[in-house]
């Protein structure tokens, strides 16, 4: 299996010795990665939609399968009418990060990245995906996780080889699905438009050290409007080139409350 999910956290020499608080989700990367796919995309852009419905027909929301997708819609399509609920400007500083670690002199939608690269989505050529889920991952993960009515607790270690952690960093989205949207403006009026993997909540859980560890707690706060198949997505990459080391999800709607 690609992954391991348990009511109760067991401790392991990964984690050290002291046990949680209380009862939590576990998931911990294998030796191969996970490929994460990232669409960014906006209701604004009428180009999008078929990206869209690329990214849900060809990834399910459910944290089980090998690649992990992640829709960022971004805010810059918002000055045309249409203002994004999920837009952020956050997504869009993301992309232009992507951009300049690609070498590239400009962003549009809809973009798609394979392991912090540009992937052509309709190619019809899954050959790319299916071979970074069959190479050896430069990093390893585990998460423990909490869940709240208004909030998700993280706890986030991973483990970066030495060839990469020089700049290696550790980011924790939440993302969920079956999200629908009226538009009512711009270049998509009058179409109802449904979304999949989209980020709610995004953060930067920190850099390795000299040993290429990374240790974080942190708190993200659920959307208001909630949408289907709650995940908690965690990869390593590196700002530097782009590269994404590893990924891992977890769905939270099996997850203890507290």
């Amino acid at each position: 299996m690609r992954w391991r999910l348990c009511a109760l956290m067991v401790t392991t020499a990964f984690y050290g010795t002291q046990a949680p608080a209380a009862p939590t989700c576990h998931a911990a990367s294998d030796a191969l990665a996970r490929p994460l796919i990232e669409l960014y995309t906006s209701e604004g852009c009428d180009s999008c939609p078929p990206a869209e419905r690329w990214l849900s027909s060809r990834f399910a929301p459910d944290a089980r399968q090998a690649p992990i997708a992640l829709a960022f819609h971004v805010d810059y399509w918002d000055r045309l009418g249409w203002v994004d609920r999920f837009g952020s400007a956050e997504y869009t500083s993301r992309q232009y990060a992507s951009m300049r670690a690609n070498r590239s002199t400009f962003v549009y939608t809809p973009q798609v990245l394979l392991q912090g690269h540009d992937f052509t989505w309709n190619s019809g050529d899954a050959t790319a995906i299916d071979a970074a889920g069959k190479s050896a991952a430069s990093a390893t993960i585990a998460i423990d996780v909490t869940t709240g009515e208004r909030d998700v607790e993280v706890h986030a270690k991973a483990l970066v080889v030495s060839g990469a952690r020089a700049d290696a960093e550790l980011v924790v989205a939440y993302a969920d699905s079956g999200l629908v949207s009226d538009i009512k403006a711009g270049e998509n009026r009058g179409r109802r438009l449904a979304h999949d993997h989209v980020v709610r909540a995004l953060r930067n859980a920190g850099g390795a050290d000299a040993g290429g560890r990374i240790d974080a707690t942190l708190t993200l706060t659920r959307p208001a409007e909630r949408g289907t198949h709650p995940t908690l997505v965690a990869f390593v990459e590196r700002p530097s080139n782009g590269d994404v080391l590893q990924t891992l999800a977890i769905p939270l709607d099996g997850c203890a409350t507290h």
